[in-house]
């Protein structure tokens, strides 16, 4: 199977810089251009971190997709990918996933995509992949021709966009039939975490990239300390919060119903940092119910493949109808 031009993908013509295809270079839209400021400060301090930090967060993120989107190891994944012509790796960030899926199946064209400056960090680092080329662009708006990718990727992206049911509508359209789309959204948490997320959202323009790396580190250290207590609570149903009983760690119960105070002690420090400041700091990013999430697809004519719900998201694999 020839691995198909790219210039047979995209409408129009376009520049490029750096091995990268320049679509679009920034919104004029407020929340997203902040957010994609965030993100670009995130992705070039984290790609600056040591590799074999990156690394441990890079093979944990590969086996969480292969249960996000239900293939049952990277073998099964192979022979998924193997087939399709064109992929997108639709907020590709650094990029290792695209290139993952580049080295699963060489004689697919895979295009990893993202509106911040990640996109130029990933194209650097993979430039000796051939089947793998990077664009920065929006993902809502791709500048790509109807019905062409096999297969579309959007892992935990989707909701940073400032209208994720217009993205949605999008990657459907250049999908071929029968193609899939992997999506990920952020699940509601308990009414209290809700309520502080929500004041990040409408406030995170006014504070300081220092001061949310700072508050960052804090919240990952407080993280580190509740979790290093090794306390565990029975918690009572309280269904007017949205908090659900159980038995739990304490930094878990702060964590699922309080504060995002991320700490994992096998991803590392950095990694931790990096987490609590991609979750405070954009001013796009949207949570939803399972209803809500699947009145998403629905509305996009997707049918569901694959379908995953756990505490921290909603995700799967969706198929255009022919």
């Amino acid at each position: 199977m020839a691995i198909p031009d790219i210039k047979s993908i995209f409408s129009g013509e376009f520049q490029t810089a750096n091995n990268v295809i320049l679509i679009e270079e920034d919104s004029g839209l407020e929340n997203q251009s902040q957010t994609n400021a965030v993100f670009s400060e995130k992705w070039e301090k984290y790609s600056k971190e040591e590799i074999q930090e990156q690394e441990k967060l890079f093979a944990f993120q590969r086996n969480w997709y292969l249960d996000l989107y239900g293939f049952a190891d990277e073998d099964d994944l192979r022979r998924y990918l193997e087939d399709k012509k064109v992929i997108l790796d639709a907020g590709c960030g650094l990029g290792y996933k695209a290139k993952w899926f580049a080295d699963l199946s060489p004689e697919t064209l895979v295009i990893g995509m993202d509106y911040s400056d990640a996109a130029f960090v990933a194209a650097k680092n993979y430039e000796d992949t051939p089947n793998l080329v990077f664009a920065k662009g929006d993902i809502a708006n791709t500048h790509i021709k109807d019905g062409v990718l096999d297969y579309v990727s959007c892992d935990q992206v989707i909701h940073h966009t400032e209208d994720p049911e217009k993205t949605m509508a999008e990657l459907t359209r250049i999908l071929c039939p029968g193609g899939e789309l992997a999506v990920y959204v952020y699940a509601k948490k308990a009414l209290p975490r809700e309520l502080l997320d929500e004041y990040f959202r409408n406030r995170t323009k006014e504070v300081s990239s220092h001061q949310m790396w700072e508050m960052s580190e804090q919240l990952t250290e407080l993280g580190k300390r509740l979790s290093d207590l090794k306390i565990e609570v029975d918690i009572p149903d309280i269904p007017l919060l949205d908090i659900k009983g159980g038995k739990m760690d304490l930094q878990r119960f702060v964590y699922w119903n309080f504060i995002k105070c991320f700490w994992n002690e096998s991803l590392g420090r950095e990694t931790s940092i990096s987490t609590n400041y991609d979750w405070y700091a954009p001013s796009n990013a949207e949570r939803y119910s399972q209803e809500e999430f699947l009145s998403m697809i629905r509305n996009c004519g997707l049918t569901v493949s694959h379908l995953h719900t756990e505490e921290a998201c909603h995700s799967g694999r969706f198929s255009r109808r022919s």
